[in-house]
């Protein structure tokens, strides 16, 4: 049989923290479930059986356990016939792990009203298309909850409707997106200045008529005057917002993740306390190096035990919100952030949901048009780094060996971050990620040399036309560009 050591992906039971070991077994769990076509109900193994497969002690299978859970993966079921059962997610993980990397690189109100404008007209237009009798039920439904809501004041942020035209659509990835950028709209534009009721219900008065017109479109199947209605309702709630909410150097601390998990066992109780630990260090401005307390001092603060804080560490550590630092001066230290666990997290709920090569090509489109946009503008208004940086990333794709995706994807990467958007970047990491990880083909030879020069070629391209400032060439080419049928993120 082979040991521990033997069968570690990375390194070995000597050579890697116990913690990293966890998240490797975690991931070859989930990497295991997506191979069997997410059979929810069926056990993947006992956990002495378990222990023998993946080949690693019962304290590192534990922990991978715990995540595994976290991720709404599998369920440990205790007892005869139990096991570590494979469950059906719903989109509650999938939406903490992305809204608390955003929440903790900064996110602004602008970038997450930019983000919408580009995704919520296209799922108000699919929607249309694909209107049925129980979707008009849904949307009626929706829009008669509306006038009930009149001591909220921010109508514009907390209606339902949006989020229900993202699940109509029928594209599990536009759903997922609009869900947390509501979520996140919602937080960031929190206001404690005092609105009058006349206000307020001139507000709702307007948001509803707004919401009354998009309806009335989805429904006729007038995918374009949806489209046009809902854009218009977006650029209201932005010019809402942008008079009506108080700068805060930081937002306020309160949980924007969602509703707690009950606390009826210590892995739930683990994510509670973990969402505490993330409020607090928002709270605090989210200084990289800040040491929140020792392990004494943190279990006094949030009365609980030494198993159930060490849970709640690893879900921080999971999403490298923090980590605990050993030694003199030791504790729980605030980390720099990495999106990979909010890139993996969604990517794992959108295999769940069956996201097709369709649904991403739809999303990615839509952001990637606005990407390009951005840039256009910002090297229009005078910025020298566009170019010098894309053209950087064009010759880099140049240089490299054929048929490497790396050096042809850093294009769009280096488009992502010139529109200086942490939303739109993250949105295109995720589905760049499960384009590579779940695509019909993906272990396959890539395309060689031939595809490659004509990716390169339409880089320079759509280089050419941002360098004139020329917004609507660079977009046309963008788009023919990734009509342009390839294996690989290009």
């Amino acid at each position: 049989m082979a040991t521990a050591v033997d069968r570690e992906p990375v390194g070995g039971a000597a050579d890697a923290p116990a913690g990293k070991l966890a998240a490797q077994t975690a991931r070859r769990i989930e990497t295991d479930v997506i191979r069997r076509g997410w059979p929810v109900g069926e056990s993947l193994g006992s956990e002495g059986e378990l222990r023998e497969r993946l080949g690693v002690s019962r304290a590192v299978l534990r922990e991978a356990v715990r995540l595994v859970e976290h991720h709404q993966v599998a369920r440990m079921r205790r007892g005869p016939g139990g096991g570590l059962v494979v469950r059906a997610p719903d989109p509650g993980a999938a939406t903490r792990a992305v809204v608390i990397y955003l929440d903790h690189v900064g996110t602004s109100v602008t970038d997450l009203l930019q983000a919408r404008l580009l995704l919520e007209p296209v799922a108000a237009g699919l929607a249309a298309e694909r209107i049925t009798e129980e979707g008009v039920g849904t949307l009626r439904a929706a829009l008669d909850a509306e006038p009930g809501r009149q001591d909220e004041p921010w109508v514009h942020v907390q209606d339902p409707l949006h989020p229900v035209l993202g699940g109509l659509s029928g594209n599990p990835v536009l759903y997922l997106f609009i869900d947390v950028l509501t979520r996140l709209t919602d937080y960031y534009a929190h206001t404690s200045r005092r609105i009058s009721k006349a206000e307020t219900r001139a507000a709702k008065e307007l948001s509803h008529r707004e919401h009354r017109a998009v309806v009335d479109a989805v429904i006729a199947a007038d995918g374009a005057r949806a489209q046009a209605g809902l854009t218009a309702h977006l650029e209201s709630v932005a010019a809402w917002i942008e008079e009506h909410r108080v700068r805060r150097r930081n937002p306020p601390s309160r949980n924007v993740i969602g509703p707690e998990p009950a606390e009826g066992s210590r892995a739930k109780l683990a994510e509670v306390v973990a969402a505490r630990i993330h409020d607090d260090i928002a709270a605090h401005g989210r200084r990289v190096g800040t040491v929140l307390g020792s392990e004494t001092e943190l279990l006094a603060r949030y009365g609980i035990s030494r198993a159930v804080l060490r849970e709640a560490v690893r879900l921080l550590e999971d999403h490298s919100v923090a980590r605990t630092r050993r030694g003199p001066g030791g504790g729980l230290v605030v980390t720099e952030p990495e999106p990979q666990a909010s890139i993996d997290t969604m990517a794992l709920f959108l295999e769940y949901r069956g996201a097709t090569a369709e649904d991403l090509r739809i999303v990615r489109n839509a952001l990637e048009l606005g990407v390009v946009a951005r840039v256009t503008t910002r090297h229009t208004a005078g910025d020298t780094e566009v170019c010098e940086r894309l053209g950087e990333a064009v010759r880099r794709s140049v240089q490299g060996p054929p048929g490497d995706s790396r050096d042809a994807g850093l294009f769009h990467t280096e488009l992502a971050d010139l529109a200086a958007n942490p939303v739109l970047s993250l949105f295109l990491a995720i589905i760049a990620e499960l384009s590579r990880r779940h695509a019909p083909g993906h272990d396959r030879p890539l395309p060689g040399e031939p595809a490659a020069d004509e990716v390169r070629e339409s880089h320079q391209r759509i280089l050419d036309a941002i360098g004139q400032g020329d917004s609507a060439l660079a977009r046309h080419r963008m788009r023919r560009h990734l009509d342009t049928p390839t294996r690989w993120w290009h």
